[in-house]
C-alpha cells in the first residue's frame, strides 16, 4: 500500500498480530551510528522492530513512502505544555490532548515539565499527573515528570517566580521524591545553591535523572555535580553561566564534560544558529533537542499561562514572554527543531538522533528513539521539508496529515 492510503496495518486495539508489517522509506534515519539507509526498510510486529535494511524489502512493502525519510519517534525531555494546556495544572481533558496531539509533531514519548512553584503545589500536580496518566487516550507515551525548579539560582531564574524558589533541604527533596512515587524522571536544579550537591546524590540514589539549569554554577561546581550523579545541562546557553575565557561556567563545563548530556533549544531564537553549530561540533551525541513548549506551542498568538502565571504569545513563531519581556518557553516543534539544525548545517542523521536517541538515553530508555531490532516500533514520515507527514507508536498509527 503506498503512503496515499493507509499508514498503519494495526489493529485499532493494539499492536499489529500476525505477519511484520514493512516499510520501505526512500531514506531510513535509524539514529544508530551515522547511518541513512537510502532506500530502507523496516519491520515491526506486535509494537517492536523485527528487521531493519538498506535497499529493497525481501518481499512487498504493505507501507511503501514515495519520498521523505523514515526516523524514530522523537522523544522530548520538556514540554510545560502545548495547544492550550499548562500541563502542570491541567484537567483530564487538557492531558488527553496533548497526548493525542504531539504524534502531529513527530513526537512519540515526552516528559511534561513544571516550573518553579511552591514544594505543595509541585508535589500535588505529581500526585494529580500520576492519577490521570492511567486513563490516557493512544498518543505520545508519558515517561515521567521533569521538574524545572524549585531549587534554582534567583539570578539566572529566567521566567521562574523568584518568590518560589527555595533552599534545596533534605525535607524539601525527600518531599518531592515522595510525591513523585516513580513519576518523577528528571530535575533541573543550580548544584551551587544551598544543599545542591547533597540533593544531586540525594535524586540520582533515588534512580531520577539529575540536570544542571538555572544555575550560576562555575565551571568546578558542575564537574563536582557530574561527580555527584548529575548527567544533563538543561536548555544550553540560557539561564545560566556563559563560558568565558578563564572560567568554563555551566556552558564550558557541559560541552567539556564527556558525561554531560546537554538540551538545546533549537528554534534559533532562545540560541542562533551559529552557537547551535558550535554545540552540535563540540559535544557530537551528546546534545538534544528539547522544546520547552508552553501552552501557547501550537496556538495562535495571544494570552497563556506558564506555570500557572500569564504569558504573551506572539507571531511568526517567536518564543512568548512574561509583562517584562523575558523569554518564557517556546512554541517549537521537534520536528521543526530537526529542521533548524540541518538548516544551519548539522547532518541528517545527527540532527535525527538529537531529537530521538540522545534524548532517550539520556533518560536511561535506550528501547525508544532508535531505529533496531528489539525497539519500539515508534516512527515519524517526514516530508521533504521535514514536517511530520505520519506517526507510528508501538506500531500503531498515531497520525497521518
Amino acid at each position: 500500500m503506498t503512503a496515499g492510503g493507509s499508514v498503519g496495518r494495526a489493529a485499532p486495539g493494539g499492536p499489529a498480530a500476525g505477519p511484520p508489517v514493512v516499510i520501505a522509506a526512500p531514506r531510513v534515519v535509524p539514529a544508530v551510528g551515522a547511518a541513512v539507509l537510502a532506500p530502507g526498510y523496516v519491520a515491526f510486529s506486535r509494537g517492536r522492530v523485527t528487521e531493519l535494511g538498506q535497499g529493497l524489502p525481501p518481499r512487498a512493502a504493505d507501507i511503501r513512502l514515495q519520498s521523505g525519510t523514515l526516523v524514530p519517534g522523537f522523544v522530548d525531555l520538556q514540554v510545560n505544555g502545548y495547544y492550550g494546556t499548562d500541563l502542570s495544572a491541567a484537567d483530564t481533558d487538557g492531558w488527553s490532548a496533548v497526548v493525542r496531539r504531539l504524534p502531529e509533531t513527530g513526537t512519540t514519548a515526552f516528559l511534561p515539565a513544571f516550573v518553579t512553584a511552591p514544594l505543595g503545589h509541585l508535589a500535588a500536580s505529581m500526585r494529580g499527573a500520576a492519577a490521570l496518566l492511567p486513563g490516557m487516550p493512544f498518543g505520545a507515551r508519558v515517561l515521567g515528570v521533569h521538574l524545572e525548579g524549585p531549587f534554582i539560582a534567583p539570578a539566572r531564574r529566567g521566567a521562574h517566580n523568584a518568590g518560589w524558589i527555595t533552599a534545596a533541604t533534605p525535607a524539601a527533596v525527600d518531599e518531592l521524591i515522595a510525591a513523585g512515587n516513580g513519576l518523577l524522571r528528571l530535575v533541573t536544579l543550580a548544584p551551587e545553591r544551598p544543599g545542591g550537591i547533597a540533593a544531586v546524590r540525594r535524586f540520582a540514589a533515588a534512580g531520577i535523572a539529575v540536570s544542571v539549569g538555572h544555575s550560576a554554577a562555575t565551571g568546578r561546581q558542575v564537574r563536582a555535580a557530574a561527580d555527584n550523579g548529575a548527567r544533563m545541562v538543561t536548555h544550553l546557553f540560557n539561564a545560566q553561566r556563559p563560558l568565558r575565557q578563564r572560567e568554563p561556567g555551566v556552558v564550558g563545563a557541559a560541552l567539556a564534560d564527556t558525561r554531560i548530556t546537554s538540551s538545546l533549544i533549537a528554534d534559533l531564537r532562545h540560541v542562533c544558529a551559529e552557537a547551535c553549530v558550535i554545540a552540535v561540533a563540540a559535544a557530537p551525541g551528546r546534545v538534544c533537542i528539547v522544546t520547552d513548549a508552553a501552552s501557547c506551542a501550537g496556538m495562535p498568538p495571544g494570552s497563556y499561562l506558564l506555570g500557572g502565571e500569564p504569558i504573551t504569545a506572539h507571531a511568526g513563531g517567536r518564543p512568548p514572554t512574561r509583562a517584562d519581556g523575558t523569554l518564557a518557553g517556546s512554541v517549537l516543534r521537534m520536528d521543526a527543531g530537526v529542521a533548524n539544525l540541518v538548516k544551519v548545517g548539522v547532518g541528517l542523521a545527527e540532527a535525527v538522533a538529537a531529537a530521538s536517541r540522545v534524548p532517550a538515553d539520556a533518560i536511561g530508555r535506550p528501547d525508544l528513539g532508535r531505529i533496531a531490532p528489539g525497539c519500539a516500533a515508534d516512527f515519524a514520515w517526514l516530508g521533504d521539508d521535514l514536517m511530520t507527514r505520519a506517526t507510528w507508536i508501538g506500531g500503531r498509527a498515531a497520525y497521518r496529515g
